[in-house]
Parts: C-alpha cells; sequence; structure tokens
C-alpha cells in the first residue's frame, strides 16, 4: 500500500516536471520566434538608413567639396560643378588652365569621405575673354546649333552646344554612339572652332 502511494507520487512529480519542462520550451520558442522578427525588423531598418546616411554622405561631401574649392585662392571654381555619388565625386565645368584643374582635383580628394575623383574639367584656351570673342562664340554656338537642327542623324533638341573661346562643349544625350560621333563632326566643321569637348551620353 504505501509502496504504491510512493509509486504515485512520483509520477505526480515527473508529469509536473514534464509539463513545465513543455511550458518553457514553448516559451523559449516563442522568445526566438519574437527575437528573430525583432532582428528581421531591426535589419530593415539599418538597411534603410544606411541608404538614408549614403545619401546624406554624399550631400556632406559635395557641400564639402564646394567650400575647399572656394576657400582655395589658386582656383576659380565658380565655373566648377560638383557631384558626388556613392562618395565618389565628379568635377566638371571650365578652368583657367590645367594647373587649376589639377589644383581642383587634388582639394577634392583631399576632402573626407571621398574616395575617388572623376576630372571631367575643361581648360579654357584664353584667359581674358574679349568683346568681339563672345560675339565670335555666339556666333559658333548658333551655327553649330543650325546645322545640327538641319541634321537628319542627330536629334538636336536633347543637344546643348556652349563655345568659350573657340572651345565648343556639347552635353546632353542621343540614343547611339554613331548620333554622338556625327554631332561632334559637325561641330568640329564649323569655322572659328578650334577644339570639341563630347560630353554627350548615350542612352
Amino acid at each position: 500500500m504505501t509502496t504504491t502511494k510512493i509509486s504515485k507520487t512520483l509520477l505526480a512529480v515527473v508529469l509536473g516536471s514534464v509539463l513545465a519542462s513543455g511550458t518553457a520550451l514553448a516559451e523559449d520558442t516563442m522568445m526566438n520566434k519574437t527575437e528573430s522578427t525583432a532582428d528581421s525588423a531591426g535589419k530593415k531598418i539599418d538597411s534603410s538608413m544606411n541608404q538614408v546616411g549614403n545619401f546624406m554622405d554624399d550631400s556632406s561631401i559635395t557641400a564639402k567639396v564646394k567650400a575647399a574649392l572656394v576657400d582655395d585662392e589658386n582656383i576659380k571654381s565658380t565655373d566648377i560643378s560638383v557631384k558626388t555619388d556613392k562618395k565618389v565625386v565628379t568635377l566638371s565645368g571650365f578652368v583657367e588652365s590645367q594647373a587649376q584643374a589639377e589644383q581642383a582635383v587634388t582639394v577634392a580628394k583631399g576632402v573626407e569621405g571621398v574616395s575617388s575623383v572623376s576630372d571631367k574639367l575643361h581648360v579654357r584656351d584664353g584667359k581674358d575673354k574679349s568683346v568681339s570673342g563672345y560675339a565670335g562664340d555666339t556666333a559658333t554656338t548658333s551655327e553649330i546649333k543650325a546645322k545640327l537642327l538641319a541634321d537628319d542623324i542627330v536629334p538636336s533638341r536633347n543637344v546643348k552646344v556652349e563655345t568659350t573661346d573657340g572651345v565648343v562643349q556639347l552635353s546632353g544625350h542621343v540614343k547611339s554612339n554613331a548620333q554622338s560621333e556625327r554631332a561632334e563632326s559637325i561641330a568640329k566643321a564649323v569655322d572659328g572652332v578650334k577644339s570639341v569637348k563630347n560630353d554627350l551620353k548615350v542612352q
């Protein structure tokens, strides 16, 4: 009789332990799932924050590079455009000399956060622009635009033409390399053109 009571008591203890373990196991599983979901949500937030952070970094780098160029007495930065994409800085526009172009690149590389610099700066041929030179540039630009407009190959409405001291800069976008080369050859054939900077992008 005593043995039976002991066995029942042991059985109750064992069952109680099993039930307790099962509850604890279920709680652990729920906690793991909750933590996993939180981790997943956290990673998504981190990813979004990184994207925003990268954009903010690029904007900050652009501002810092512009400030650095303005502070440098050897560079006339009014004609220099600065763009930053994933910490890669692109400098474009006109400078007075090759030395200024090289200095601008050096200054940009020295800014904190810049991984590399793409140099698309053009050197003006003449330092001082005379009235006659300006008039000549205007006439050159007009003639090139007229010839592009008359051409069947080049989509002239997408091509921007700028002339500075006889140096023509073509920008905008075309549909093929053939159109880009055609626009460049038309510009080069115009009287008064010293050289052509072809910045047309093929889309």
